[in-house]
């Protein structure tokens, strides 16, 4: 997995204000439905983006819980969302949710499920801390779908290979309709958005990604500074050249509490 220290907090705080990021977050706003006087759970709310939006569109008549293992992350937020007093940022986990049973609206987790050893466990627990009628919403990455141009191929699958290794699940969308179904969730939805890129933005995913998966497959061992630096370079000169490619899918999922 990734850590979330400072410097990828940084790093991650410029990017989630990009385009890109905000598309995708704008996914799981629409997707939840959002109404006045709504209570929801953000779980995994990072540095509270989506949980400030979420709190603007329900209202002072609602509330917005963010949850966050990170303690970086969950400044960020707090930091954020601190002149909105309904929304409340607090430590806790997806498999382990620290709130009430029957007690939230709507729950949603952008970009979490994939990191997480037990989705099962943290599915079943989005249905429990929901009200009857309550929507979950995930929205997780298609692992496998990225498509990055390279000119050294071998170094390409490398690079892909050692970023694998950050993610525990890449088949979340495949999996959605059984992790839904056996949480007791009916309505189960699966919607595909893509990002493809022929330019290196500096708000945008493939900008975000070139940094994370080469700093992490350096410090993680997985390969040589020199190899990691070496693709960076290229991405770089490749976006200059005017034949940088990129293409990413992600899946927005949903489902409803009977």
């Amino acid at each position: 997995m990734l850590k979330f220290d400072e410097a990828t907090t940084k790093l991650l705080e410029v990017a989630y204000q990009g385009g890109d990021v905000s598309r995708r977050r704008r996914m799981a706003f629409d997707a939840l439905h959002l109404c006045e006087g709504d209570t929801v759970a953000d779980i995994g709310c990072g540095n509270g983006l989506l949980t400030a939006e979420i709190a603007r569109a329900v209202g002072a008549s609602g509330q917005v819980i963010g949850i966050d293992p990170s303690a970086d992350m969950r400044a960020a937020a707090k930091n954020r969302c601190a002149a909105i007093p309904t929304a409340q940022i607090i430590d806790g986990s997806a498999e382990v949710l620290p709130l009430p049973t029957g007690g939230v609206d709507k729950a949603v987790a952008v970009q979490v499920l994939e990191y997480l050893s037990d989705i099962p466990a943290s599915v079943a627990e989005a249905h429990r801390v929901l009200k009857s009628g309550g929507r979950f919403v995930a929205v997780d990455t298609g692992c496998k779908t990225l498509d990055w141009f390279s000119e050294d191929e071998d170094r390409m699958r490398r690079v892909q290979k050692a970023w694998d290794h950050h993610y525990v699940e890449p088949r979340v969308a495949a999996l959605w309709t059984t992790l839904a179904k056996d949480a007791g969730f009916v309505g189960h939805e699966v919607h595909p958005f893509t990002f493809c890129d022929t330019t290196l933005r500096p708000d945008g995913i493939a900008f975000m990604l070139l940094h994370l998966m080469s700093r992490y497959a350096a410090e993680n061992g997985h390969m040589r500074v020199t190899e990691t630096d070496a693709w960076f370079d290229e991405q770089v000169a490749l976006a200059q050249q005017g034949r940088f490619f990129f293409s990413l899918t992600y899946y927005c999922m949903g489902a409803i509490k009977p």
